[in-house]
């Protein structure tokens, strides 16, 4: 296993298998989200659901958190190992014309988005952890009704807040945009598929960023008191 993770093509097959595995909790993140537009009710109960099924918080929970910090720990390994190999190919190829400006940033667009993550924790998980695992309260109440919605729509108020979500989000779009595609090649994907996957990722890209900033958006200007 040392020896896989030595290689380039071991790294990289590695770094792909952890974006896999991110992009599709983000997926299932922003299908639970989305209900709190649609459905308090609906999003009450299964974020309730989520937050204390024993299999998803002792289990999936923390493979998450490693998934997360594998992919960012794996992600500036790639970029330091690269970085001498990629000035000398730039040099001789011109980088900045055969390549785009987000794939040459792949590593500034990813720390906003771990700091954007780090914010999301304080928001969310670290109150979530506190209430449950501290105070031992698994109720999900909240005078009487279930608390999820109400902190949901609490946390979207400020205006700043707001903001920050919706570039964090427009730079994970960016981040996506390239790392998806990047991803099915180096677990060997066809030149053939190239333009069907890059399709594909660009809708993937786009929709579910551009769908967790409406959620903001829609939940600062539309707070139920």
């Amino acid at each position: 296993m040392g020896g896989f993770f030595k290689s380039s093509i071991g790294r990289k097959v590695a770094m792909a298998l952890s974006a896999f595995f991110l992009m599709f909790f983000l997926l299932q993140h922003f299908a639970i989200n989305i209900l709190s537009v649609f459905s308090p009710d609906t999003f009450n109960e299964v974020s309730h659901f989520m937050g204390t099924n024993a299999l998803i918080q002792y289990g999936l929970q923390p493979v998450l958190i490693f998934g997360v910090v594998f992919h960012f720990v794996m992600g500036f390994i790639l970029e330091l190992k690269n970085k001498s190999a990629r000035k000398i190919s730039y040099a001789k190829n011109h980088g900045a014309a055969n390549s785009t400006w987000t794939s040459r940033n792949m590593i500034w667009s990813g720390l906003a988005i771990l700091a954007f993550i780090v914010l999301h924790f304080i928001d969310f998980w670290f109150p979530e952890i506190n209430t449950k695992f501290i105070e031992g309260d698994w109720s999900g109440l909240h005078d009487g009704e279930f608390r999820y919605f109400h902190e949901l729509q609490e946390k979207f108020l400020s205006p700043v807040r707001v903001g920050a979500y919706v570039v964090a989000f427009v730079l994970l779009m960016l981040h996506l945009l390239h790392g998806f595609t990047s991803a099915f090649q180096s677990m060997g994907a066809t030149a053939g598929r190239k333009k069907t996957l890059q399709n594909i990722g660009k809708a993937y890209a786009i929709i579910i960023p551009l769908g967790f900033i409406v959620i903001a958006i829609y939940h600062h200007f539309n707070h139920i008191h």
